[in-house]
């Protein structure tokens, strides 16, 4: 028996295998009753999820938001430029108060809200949920995007079927801006928890946090998968089943911030490699038949990868938009409420 009300959820390595399966499990279910346009049991009903956003969103809120509303609750947007707490209040106190007013808060704090240093965002989330006693969900910090990564997995899993021994390529991709690695680092240590034979590749430098690599080491171990890094990223897209390419930034200005690192050197960094871009040709000549393009999006089309890719028969972007709809819907209903109505 699965029980995660009141649990917190920062990364994924929080919860046991059975535990994301029960939150893959729910998410399938609403996914099946939202495509037949019939009522959800609204297990939310009279219950505020504060959502507090010190980093913008483009769909991360509009999930949550419309997730709640969905399961009959009330999803509270609070942009932290209209409280107090750069004015100088105690992250604590603003979490005690939330967790009063509050059934779930979930947290945003990554990038350019914190210099892009690693570190940072996840430690207030994380002061959040010692405050707290109702569940604290990361919706994303500079280290990890849980429920991002569950919704990511369940549409992986419709396309393959069975994970076991499929090939992940993470692929680190051009960009011209910065980026912070969270989704990375979420989809990695997902990938490696169900089995997958996963592949990061990406140019000197541009090294993923020790922490989160032995993590993936481990879960690969536990899972039966494999883990390793690369730095040909045609290597990793020969076989691959599923294509993720995806910017972040240099390891270096993630220990000391973008100001103090430079934005303009970092982007000079970047230019070196600007042959790491998905053509179609690549996914057509190097890739197993079937192999699918995921993104969390926003993607930068043209430099990450192209429109053809993008747009075109491989691509599963949109349905990962879905997806995560419905992941935040069960990660909030089993958190909030116990019991999911399904």
């Amino acid at each position: 028996m699965v029980d995660l009300f009141g649990r917190d959820l920062i990364t994924t390595q929080d919860w046991t295998v059975d535990e994301l399966e029960e939150a893959i499990r729910v998410a399938e279910r609403y996914r099946q009753i939202g495509r037949a346009g019939r009522e959800f049991p609204e297990v939310l009903k009279n219950k505020n999820f504060f959502m507090v956003f010190f980093a913008p969103s483009t769909r991360t809120r509009g999930a949550f938001e419309a997730g709640a509303t969905l399961l009959g609750g009330h999803a509270v947007y609070v942009d932290v430029s209209t409280t107090r707490i750069r004015a100088g209040e105690a992250v604590k106190d603003v979490a005690a108060m939330y967790d009063i007013y509050a059934h779930g808060i979930g947290v945003r704090l990554l990038d350019k809200a914190i210099d892009y240093k690693k570190g940072e965002g996840n430690a207030v989330i994380r002061e959040f949920a010692r405050v707290c006693r109702k569940p604290v969900i990361n919706m994303a910090d500079d280290m990890f995007h849980p429920t991002q990564a569950i919704g990511d997995i369940i549409t992986v899993r419709r396309h393959l079927r069975k994970l076991q021994g499929k090939k992940f390529a993470i692929m680190w991709a051009y960009s011209s801006r910065l980026r912070g690695p969270c989704s990375i680092h979420a989809d990695l240590l997902i990938a490696t928890r169900f089995g997958m034979d996963v592949v990061v590749a990406h140019p000197p430098g541009f090294d993923l946090d020790d922490q989160v690599l032995e993590w993936a080491r481990q879960n690969a171990r536990d899972s039966g998968g494999s883990f390793e890094v690369v730095h040909d990223f045609r290597e990793a897209l020969r076989d691959a089943h599923v294509v993720f390419p995806r910017s972040w930034a240099t390891k270096e200005l993630q220990e000391v911030g973008a100001s103090k690192f430079g934005v303009e050197r970092e982007i000079e960094i970047h230019n070196r490699y600007r042959d790491w871009m998905l053509t179609q040709e690549l996914v057509d000549d190097l890739m197993a038949p079937g192999a699918i393009v995921t993104h969390v999006l926003p993607v930068f089309r043209g430099e990450e990868a192209t429109d053809e890719v993008m747009d075109g028969p491989n691509s599963v972007i949109y349905e990962q938009a879905e997806d995560n709809l419905y992941a935040k819907m069960a990660v909030m209903a089993l958190t909030m409420n116990g019991d999911p109505g399904v």
